[in-house]
């Protein structure tokens, strides 16, 4: 022994004159443990080793003694007394299999890889139900997720059912981004047990995370579904699935599958075509809401499903350009129809307040809509939520006629009497929008920075990108001379005068060339041009953001607007796919990304 090893080994023997001597039995040495764990946590192995083999065989592979001796001795590279120790552990504790697994770990760390690989394999030939979960965590916290799936599936064989552990496995696939052994399992295991659902769900939320993993699971669910027509888990699967997705039309044919055999009276057709129309999937939403019309006209939601599918469709028609006003009258005609036979009562009251809507924004009716809306405002028992949607509306409608003082104190009725709630929020965003109009940047943006924090997603949002059209536009120009312009011209847009306002803009970009507000300029241009039909014109002006590297603020919206326009009003399906794909590629933090790639793959003919 060098003298230096001398000087430690006696400074220890005087510090812990107890471990000089041999221990008696049954000494549990929980304070040594303690000093060579911190010995060890600071990389003073020889201390550990000197401590530890001073011990009993017994204590040396007790739980507090045994982890940090094996490591103590690796670390030193002393291989075959650490194999010596973890042998005598094996065969001291045999009913505790995690130690077998760290004996072929200590082969492992000696570079003797088909020694371990041994000792694994008996572990496994060996293994009891009972040792599974532990045996499992210990391979699983080595770094060896080959063998804790071994394990998992060798403890399946012993309990002789093919979904023993899916959670476990799941899990361990996920972790290692196995994604087909991610879906053969989930789709095992909720077969078996549809109560396995929610878990499911939420293991795939975390699994899927490319398309083509999407592609495979739907694929293997309209397989199965078909295959298996009496097990609703995989319909709700494949619904879910969609609804990820948004392909509301394929989520449609499940939902109306699951009704049918749930015998639910169309609530979940009901609550998907809700959802499709809120994403502005009319198309699916018209399907969806008429089919609980024509399945349960006379059931719980035979009369709600006839307003909201003439809601879609009007919707439909407000986004389908140019506005044909014929179909706006005979959707006026359907309401007039539907109020016939359900009368003007509190429930029908949200019919009035559309109707109200068409008559003011598309035939230009004013005096009719506000008629309306005071007529639902004075109904009896009405409830509060209708009556002041009404008021909004009927403040829109003063706003119309420039008459801002009587629209400000509707919006302000509102909103004191829905505070912290959405329908408040918007009323205060209508207040917002009027500053704004009327040139008073500083009183809108105190309205917005309260609505930056709103509940409602959707209003936090708008707020958020009016305030910082404010801000953007009056650094430089601190007069906001450019911004009333734009505003001026937005209220325009608001009142629909469409040829006044693309004259306004036009003008604007005479006379303030060069301002900061081009871009959005030749944006709101373009939606206004394809709004009047002129889709050549609203194509050409789009270019001049998609070609001009200064407006890369607006690039992505400009390249979605211009493929949405290929596709529903050009009708150019190639010409719209190369646009999407241009999205995706050019832009792939944009938030039309998921958007733009549905429509791609759905005009490759991918069946989406």
């Amino acid at each position: 022994m060098r003298p230096h090893s001398l000087l430690v080994a006696a400074s220890l023997l005087f510090a812990f004159p107890a471990l000089a001597q041999q221990p008696e039995k049954g000494w549990a040495p929980v304070s040594g443990a303690a000093l060579a764990t911190d010995y060890a946590r600071r990389g003073e192995h020889d201390k550990v080793v000197f401590l530890f083999e001073k011990l009993s065989a017994t204590e040396q592979t007790s739980l507090a003694v045994f982890p940090v001796y094996l490591a103590s001795l690796q670390a030193l590279k002393r291989h075959k007394d650490a194999e010596k120790l973890a042998k005598r552990a094996v065969k001291q504790h045999p009913e505790d299999a995690t130690m077998a697994v760290t004996l072929g770990g200590v082969y492992q760390a000696a570079g003797d890889a088909s020694a371990a690989e041994k000792q694994w394999q008996k572990v496994l030939s060996q293994l009891t139900p009972p040792q599974v979960l532990p045996v499992a965590a210990e391979f699983s916290r080595r770094e060896l997720p080959e063998w804790a799936e071994r394990t998992y599936l060798r403890g399946r064989a012993l309990a002789k059912n093919d979904t023993e552990y899916a959670p476990q496995l799941i899990q361990l696939y996920t972790q290692s981004q196995n994604q087909a052994q991610v879906l053969a399992e989930t789709l095992r295991l909720v077969a078996q047990d549809e109560q396995q659902l929610p878990f499911v769900r939420n293991m795939l939320q975390n699994a899927l995370r490319e398309e083509k993993d999407f592609e495979l699971l739907e694929k293997q669910l309209l397989t199965a579904t078909q295959q298996h027509p009496d097990k609703a888990a995989y319909s709700e699967l494949l619904l879910w699935l969609q609804m990820q997705r948004k392909d509301f039309s394929g989520a449609l044919v499940q939902a109306r599958a699951l009704d049918r055999r749930s015998r639910g009276e169309g609530v979940r057709v009901m609550e998907l075509a809700s959802i499709a129309q809120q994403n502005k999937d009319y198309e699916s939403a018209i399907d969806g809401f008429a089919y609980v019309v024509k399945e349960y006209r006379s059931g719980p939601y035979g009369n709600a499903a006839r307003q909201r599918l003439l809601q879609a469709r009007e919707a439909q028609v407000r986004e389908t350009f140019p506005v044909d006003v014929v179909k706006v009258r005979a959707l006026v005609a359907e309401y007039e129809q539907l109020l016939t036979e359900l009368g003007r009562t509190p429930d029908t009251a949200p019919v009035l307040r559309n109707m109200a809507n068409l008559h003011a924004f598309q035939l230009n009716d004013r005096a009719k809509a506000m008629a309306l809306l005071q007529e639902v405002i004075d109904m009896p028992r009405v409830s509060k939520d209708v009556v002041d949607e009404a008021k909004v509306t009927l403040g829109d409608l003063y706003l119309l006629k420039a008459e801002p003082w009587e629209a400000t104190l509707l919006y302000s009725q509102v909103e004191k009497s829905h505070k912290d709630s959405p329908l408040g929020y918007e009323a205060k965003l209508r207040n917002a929008r009027l500053s704004y109009y009327a040139g008073d940047f500083k009183l809108a943006q105190s309205h917005l920075d309260i609505l930056k924090e709103a509940t409602t997603r959707e209003i936090a949002n708008d707020a958020m990108q009016l305030s910082l059209l404010i801000q953007d536009n009056t650094v430089e120009d601190t007069l906001g001379l450019g911004l009333r312009a734009y505003a001026a011209v937005e209220q325009l847009v608001f009142q629909n005068k469409i040829k006044e306002a693309i004259a306004g803009l036009d003008m604007l970009l005479g006379k303030f060339p060069g301002h900061s507000l081009a871009d959005d300029t030749y944006y709101l241009k373009a939606q206004l041009q394809r709004r009047t039909g002129d889709f050549p014109a609203a194509i050409a002006t789009l270019e001049r953001i998609t070609n001009n590297p200064k407006y890369d603020v607006l690039s992505d919206d400009a390249l979605f607007l211009l493929a949405r326009i290929q596709e529903e009003d050009v009708k150019d399906k190639a010409k719209a796919q190369e646009l999407y794909n241009q999205v995706i590629v050019k832009y792939p933090g944009s938030i039309y990304v998921a958007e733009a790639r549905k429509r791609f793959r759905k005009l490759r003919g991918d069946g989406v």
